[in-house]
């Protein structure tokens, strides 16, 4: 084993949580609950690292600034990350019910190029006398990536006994001992790098963004062409829709004209034959009522003078009944008036 592998260290290009936790990355095995928690979130898939509403802007033109005091507020950390390029966007990670800054940000620069600026110079810079530390966005540009509240993270301190390395602060030493390569690749985590180790003093490079090859600009090229090719047609295509549904818009219009005019005509014809025919036979019924008017009025003026005949006749037969029954009684009287006077005359 050479002596100068012992100051040798590497870089985690993936995340794996069994390896982050792991001194040399070497380990198959996690050593605390922390990690076995992290590796089962990510064997269940169970973290999006894009499912935060609140990233925002280009991963690429991104740091992630940690250690900040609770006391250094937006304008302070803008201030002092401004003096490595223009910033752009900056977020300042609070506690959600205190409001109180937890310690770390995130600075969007407009170019990449003040983005690794920044990267390289700002780190163990000093704001309101902390240090900081400055690392590239792994949230979003690291491959398989679980945050340290589900047992990931990056860093740590001694205290915790929850050392992760692998990062810009804590990097995997070069293994002193044989490495497993069979184990690590059964649990698809990522051998050290042989032969490509780098000392503590070479600063490791943030993931460039990937350049398109000629291949892939010639097939977007075909693709933009293509796309372009199919809207000309679809403007086409609807100019010519227009037209059609414009002229049968126009047949149709006149066809409903000559329709409307030709149902018009037979309206007024129909409308009139009926007034007409309404007319005549209102009337023929004025007449009829008029004829059967005269007809009732006829028979009641009839029945009238029967019904007087017969009152005067049943008048006169009254009429002769009293006086015959008062000639009766008139002759009764003078009778018994006889008999009375005949009666006392025979009795003096």
């Amino acid at each position: 084993m050479s002596g100068n592998r012992i100051n040798s260290v590497f870089y985690a290009e993936s995340y794996h949580p069994i390896q982050a936790g792991s001194i040399d990355g070497t380990d198959i095995l996690p050593h605390d609950n922390a990690i076995y928690r992290a590796f089962l979130c990510s064997s269940a898939g169970l973290y999006d690292p894009f499912g935060d509403s609140k990233l925002i802007g280009d991963p690429y033109c991104t740091v992630f600034v940690g250690h900040l005091s609770h006391l250094t507020t937006e304008d302070t950390l803008g201030k002092a990350m401004g003096r490595y390029g223009r910033v752009k966007n900056l977020r300042m990670v609070r506690d959600i019910v205190t409001g109180a800054s937890r310690g770390y940000a995130f600075v969007e620069y407009e170019t990449e190029r003040e983005m690794r600026h920044a990267y390289k110079e700002a780190h163990h810079s000093f704001i309101d006398d902390c240090e900081i530390i400055v690392d590239y966005n792994r949230q979003q540009l690291m491959q398989g990536w679980i945050p340290r509240r589900l047992g990931g993270g990056l860093g740590g301190k001694k205290e915790s006994g929850q050392l992760r390395f692998g990062g810009r602060e804590r990097p995997f030493r070069a293994p002193l001992r044989p490495i497993p390569f069979e184990e690590l690749k059964m649990l698809g985590i990522p051998s050290p790098l042989e032969g490509r180790y780098m000392s503590r003093f070479q600063v490791p490079s943030p993931p460039r963004r990937k350049r398109r090859s000629s291949v892939e600009r010639e097939e977007s090229s075909y693709r933009r062409s293509s796309i372009e090719e199919e809207e000309v047609r679809s403007s086409s295509r609807t100019i010519s829709s227009d037209h059609y549904n414009k002229r049968s818009s126009l047949n149709m219009e006149e066809k409903f004209g000559k329709r409307k005019s030709v149902e018009m005509e037979e309206y007024h014809h129909q409308r009139s034959y009926l007034s007409e025919h309404s007319h005549k036979r209102i009337s023929r019924e004025r007449e009829d009522r008029r004829h059967k008017g005269s007809s009732i009025d006829g028979e009641e003026s009839s029945y009238e003078r029967s019904v007087e005949r017969e009152e005067h006749s049943h008048n006169r037969s009254s009429a002769d009944r009293r006086k015959h029954s008062q000639r009766r009684s008139s002759k009764d009287g003078e009778k018994h008036h006889h008999k009375r006077r005949k009666h006392e005359s025979e009795r003096i």
